[in-house]
């Protein structure tokens, strides 16, 4: 099995302002963060800039949390991934349930976007997928998963720079979080998924993260599941809690 370096990512969603990001970077610049774990934040656009300039620690690098298809043109108010590596971002959150269940976005939509990053830049790509309540209920997790995870593959062009992140939407900002089984179970399907569509190598090579409601308590519990390889974590992000988060696996 390929060694998967353990990646943690901060959405901060829409929540900052400068005295928010400065007590934000006072816990990631002087918390001692495991080096064997892959750190990201993903402020709001508009406080990528103030972030990176004053960002110390060093295996942190910073996300953008969405993106346009296009590079550039009259799209008011949106942003481009070339704009987002201009100006130092890493990494790119595409698919988040929020994206898809707030604002209408498509599974073909999700995939140009993959695709026009990928292609683009060198900007690696954390692509959401999961399931409503309701699907859950009515067992359909896997087949929506599926469905996400087609029109995510059909647009990579290069896995290593793809992570993963399972998110439950019913268990994101409402304190339910998906039993270590529960994460570990879809973890599993995704990863044979990965092998029955693409390949072996990419199945065991790319990092899957459980997103929602992970928090200090939970989070060490979480980790020792083969499969889970990490997280994206919304509330907790904005908190001193995040370092035990990234320190999950110590």
């Amino acid at each position: 099995m390929a060694s998967r370096r353990f990646f943690v990512g901060g959405n901060w969603k829409m929540n900052c302002d400068v005295n928010k990001a400065n007590s934000i970077l006072e816990f990631l610049n002087s918390g001692e963060m495991s080096k064997d774990t892959e750190v990201v934040v993903s402020p709001p656009s508009l406080y990528v800039s103030y972030i990176k300039q004053n960002l110390k620690a060093d295996n942190v690098t910073v996300a953008v949390q969405n993106c346009h298809t296009a590079t550039s043109g009259a799209f008011t108010g949106e942003i481009s991934a070339e704009m987002a590596a201009d100006v130092g971002c890493q990494w790119v959150i595409l698919g988040h349930s929020e994206r898809r269940h707030k604002f209408g976005e498509s599974d073909e939509l999700i995939g140009q976007k993959v695709k026009h990053v990928l292609e683009a830049t060198k900007l690696g790509v954390i692509a959401c997928i999961g399931e409503l309540l309701e699907e859950r209920e009515k067992n359909e997790t896997m087949s929506v998963c599926a469905r996400q995870m087609k029109a995510i593959a059909d647009n990579v062009s290069d896995w290593s720079k793809v992570v993963i992140a399972y998110e439950p939407v019913w268990a994101i900002g409402t304190g339910k979080v998906a039993t270590p089984d529960q994460a570990q179970e879809v973890h599993d399907e995704v990863r044979k998924w990965l092998e029955a569509n693409v390949s072996k190598e990419v199945a065991d090579s790319t990092r899957i993260l459980y997103g929602g409601s992970v928090n200090a308590a939970n989070c060490k519990e979480l980790s020792k599941k083969p499969d889970v390889d990490g997280f994206l974590v919304g509330g907790a992000s904005l908190k001193p809690d995040f370092v035990q988060i990234v320190n999950a696996k110590l």
